[in-house]
């Protein structure tokens, strides 16, 4: 596995440029694998949309790994699959259909055809950014945000799928709602949607 860029932090942190948020997320994958079979130690280890951060790790023994990364079983391992039920119901959908040349029922389809993956977290907490569209699906966010959008409810933004984990200003095109929290307030693990994780939305 080979970042474009590393770029020490501090101490004990180093940061990772990919050129994908693909890359990132097997980059993710992998550090967390090897976390777990006492390969890396780091306390954090935190992926965005170009990047990941691991914090709390010994520099010079990373870079010297780097290469090591996506090998051993770790990284076989499926990650977890989280399906979740979908009403296609925004008031954005007619909008994407009409990016997308087809009929709205038609994107629904096709928007639920995929599977996604969670390549980071952001914006507020328990957000996630699920990539998976296809090159040339990318919807652009809208031109005057919303005041307030539902909780639950879903966007497209660029090439990213989005649920509110709660209601929030928002500028990203509603394509429908899910019927289950994606963010649980005092939970010992409130975010449904991690990042590493696939989802599946399921009419």
């Amino acid at each position: 596995m080979e970042p474009l860029r590393t770029l020490k932090v501090g101490l004990d942190s180093l940061l990772l440029e990919f050129g994908s948020g693909g890359e990132v997320v097997e980059a993710f994958r992998s550090a967390r694998s090897r976390r777990d079979e006492g390969l890396l130690e780091a306390i954090e280890i935190i992926p965005a949309a170009r990047t990941l951060l691991l914090s709390g790790v010994e520099v010079d023994r990373v870079l010297g790994d780097l290469e090591h990364w996506g090998a051993g079983a770790g990284e076989q391992q499926q990650p977890e699959l989280i399906e979740l039920p979908i009403r296609y119901d925004g008031p954005d959908i007619e909008s994407v259909a009409r990016l997308w040349d087809c009929t709205a029922q038609e994107a629904a389809s096709f928007h639920s055809s995929l599977e996604y993956s969670v390549d980071f977290c952001g914006f507020a907490p328990g957000f996630a950014y699920c990539s998976g569209l296809p090159e040339g699906y990318e919807v652009p966010r809208l031109t005057r945000p919303r005041s307030a959008v539902p909780a639950r409810s879903v966007g497209l933004a660029a090439g990213y799928t989005g649920v509110y984990p709660r209601a929030s200003p928002g500028g990203w095109q509603l394509i429908g709602s899910v019927d289950i929290p994606v963010w649980q307030e005092g939970s010992g693990d409130p975010a449904l949607l991690r990042p590493g994780c696939r989802v599946r939305f399921v009419p």
